[in-house]
């Protein structure tokens, strides 16, 4: 049925009184959090927390339940409305909010699983995967019927791939339909926010196109969706990596892909703002892999979990680390006759590795965005050979020149200012080279590249490092005496 027209005077009052609008910067704080953060430190009632925290944004709330202790927190959340509770709790921290969802299943399992239930299905999935099964399988029991099936159609997925991500809540509409069957078809269903586009299936679901909402609406109403949709649709399978999808992501500026089962039956979308969390949790992963740390701990990892990820790479640490001492050890005469030496040491294998974690993270960097191709590693490696000769030259000399002025006003030889330099120079290329070439080989063995990387490439560097200086000075010994 259309829409009637406003009469003359509905028209008049509208234009009288026009709706007020309200712009705010979002990087001040809003009177709804100014009002909170009163409430909090003056000890109010949970319940008034909980209403003023209701009227925050949902990232505001978020972040104000994450500043309160975890069972305060619980309480909070406990004392919300369903569809806010779920909202903010979508926003939290991961490791946060699984501790308040094991907080809240203890007190309420019915509640937790209704707040679940509120959730876009990806989130809901995202935090049922990190709780234990038994509480994972409480909260499916207690969430509403087609909210559960939608969740436990998500977590047969693996974590890692785009089934694990999607979200089952699109736009679709049928390519027999017309264009006015088609818009009521989306009016009946289920809100879906940010909707930019809906996807064609046919009777058997499987994915035929897409239509954007704009040509949909300036359509005429008898049109047949087949007919108009583009029928050329970019899709993927759930199985593919997540970090392959954060690439054609970028590559191609998607803001959202459909995923598709083998027989082409649309199973959902993935949106760019997962995506983005994407990218952001696998530069998280390579950051803590390169120095040892587990790929899953966060801030807020129990100490338990933060040792299993820890532990055996300090171990293998030591072992590395007892490299460049058994280097050292062959050179203890040289040291002890020459003490000098025994503090430049440091210096050098310090700047030795500082200049192959730079080459490190730049290669790291160039395989995430798939810059280095197989067919040009080589010249990669050149180039930071070069890059770590000059400013081993350049930093030789400055530190050389030192050490000859200090070493010559006390008495002693210049010329060690020389043997300086030269390790100088010899070692940031070391560093360079490996820095770069450690992460290309690890990748070419089928490796993930960023892997305990930094404990490796110190281990050359310093074992390298100590090696070359001290057989420096041990060579021209007679000369630097």
């Amino acid at each position: 049925m259309s829409e009637q027209p406003l009469r003359a005077h509905e028209h008049s009052d509208a234009r009288e009184q026009p709706q007020r609008t309200l712009v705010s910067d979002p990087l001040v704080d809003t009177p709804e959090d100014v009002r909170v953060e009163t409430l909090i430190e003056g000890d109010a009632p949970i319940a008034v927390i909980a209403d003023a925290v209701e009227q925050q944004e949902a990232p505001d709330a978020a972040e104000t339940l994450e500043t309160l202790p975890q069972d305060e927190a619980s309480d909070v959340l406990g004392e919300m409305e369903i569809d806010a509770a779920a909202d903010a709790l979508s926003h939290m921290a991961t490791p946060l909010a699984v501790s308040v969802i094991e907080d809240l299943i203890e007190e309420d399992p019915a509640y937790a699983g209704r707040v679940l239930g509120e959730m876009a299905p990806d989130d809901a999935t995202d935090l049922l995967q990190a709780l234990p099964k038994q509480d994972r399988d409480r909260l499916l029991a207690s969430m509403a019927t087609g909210a559960a099936f939608r969740v436990r159609e998500l977590l047969v997925y693996p974590r890692e791939s785009a089934g694990g991500i999607m979200t089952t809540q699109y736009l679709s509409v049928r390519e027999h339909e017309t264009v006015v069957e088609a818009i009521e078809h989306i009016r009946r269903g289920e809100p879906v926010e940010s909707a930019q586009q809906a996807f064609v299936t046919d009777r058997k679901g499987r994915l035929k196109g897409v239509i954007g909402l704009r040509k949909l609406l300036v359509s005429r109403a008898t049109d047949c969706i087949g007919e108009i949709c583009e029928r050329r649709v970019d899709a993927v399978q759930p199985e593919i990596d997540r970090e392959l999808l954060a690439r054609e992501f970028e590559r191609y500026d998607y803001l959202e892909l459909p995923v598709v089962d083998r027989d082409q039956r649309l199973l959902g979308i993935v949106t760019v703002d997962d995506v983005i969390d994407i990218i952001r949790a696998e530069g998280t992963e390579d950051a803590q892999r390169m120095v040892g740390a587990g790929k899953e701990e966060g801030v807020y990892s129990s100490v338990a979990q933060k040792m299993r990820g820890r532990f055996p790479w300090l171990i293998v640490n030591l072992f590395t680390s007892a490299v460049a001492a058994l280097v050292v050890l062959q050179f203890e005469g040289i040291i002890t006759e020459l003490t000098v030496l025994a503090a430049l040491m440091p210096l050098i294998a310090n700047q030795s590795g500082n200049a192959g974690q730079q080459s490190l993270a730049v290669t790291l960097r160039g395989i995430v965005l798939d810059h280095i191709r197989p067919q040009r590693s080589l010249s990669h490696i050149r180039r930071e050979l070069a890059v770590g000769g000059l400013n081993g030259l350049l930093c030789g000399i400055v530190v050389g020149g030192v050490v000859a002025l200090i070493n010559l006003a006390s008495g002693g030889a210049w010329q060690i200012g020389l043997v300086v330099a030269a390790s100088m120079t010899i070692t940031l290329m070391i560093g360079c080279g490996t820095g770069s070439a450690m992460p290309l080989i690890v990748r070419r063995f089928g490796f993930d590249p960023a892997t305990a990387s930094t404990i490796f490439l110190t281990m050359v560097t310093d074992g390298m490092s100590f090696f070359i200086f001290l057989g420096l000075a041990t060579l021209f010994s007679s000369w630097i005496r």
